[in-house]
């Protein structure tokens, strides 16, 4: 079975200066959805509202772009221009874990079709924090169990 490809939404708070996608964003959610993808071992994208997808090792500048400023109009060519791009990155049929709220989900409904999944849908920001820590703690869990296990044998 291919992995899923999670998909994270970028967040106004930035570092400085320029440095790789994944250390800019520099809120606590951020930094826990990032642990959270880390441990499940897959691709994934930055959802940013300037950039469109962008692989976590690009270097990029700091920049103030967010789509809740955007037009409907905007928003809809921001997700037409990040469709394409994920599709040259992703198969069709290769699923697609959004860890995003609805303005940068909702642009990409048609390409992501039913492959998706919005593992966080209805929680709040604490709520989610607390589901990516508990995730992400219990997956290191059993990364360990199985370590213990490789020595065992």
């Amino acid at each position: 079975m291919t992995r899923p490809v999670h998909l994270v939404a970028c967040v106004a708070e930035k570092r400085p200066r320029a440095t790789r996608a994944r250390d800019l964003y520099q809120s606590d959610w951020f930094r826990k959805a990032r642990a959270y993808v880390d441990t499940q071992g897959g691709r994934w994208f930055i959802l940013s509202a300037l950039h469109g997808a962008l692989s976590p090792g690009r270097i990029i500048e700091p920049y103030n772009v967010s789509l809740a400023t955007m037009t409907a109009a905007d928003r809809r060519a921001w997700g037409e221009r990040v469709a394409a791009q994920l599709a040259e990155q992703i198969g069709p049929r290769t699923p697609v874990v959004f860890l995003a709220g609805r303005l940068y989900r909702d642009p990409l409904a048609d390409w992501a079709g039913s492959r998706a999944s919005v593992p966080m849908r209805g929680l709040g920001i604490g709520q989610q924090k607390a589901w990516l820590a508990t995730q992400t703690r219990d997956a290191r869990d059993r990364a360990a169990q199985l370590d213990l296990f490789d020595d065992w044998l």
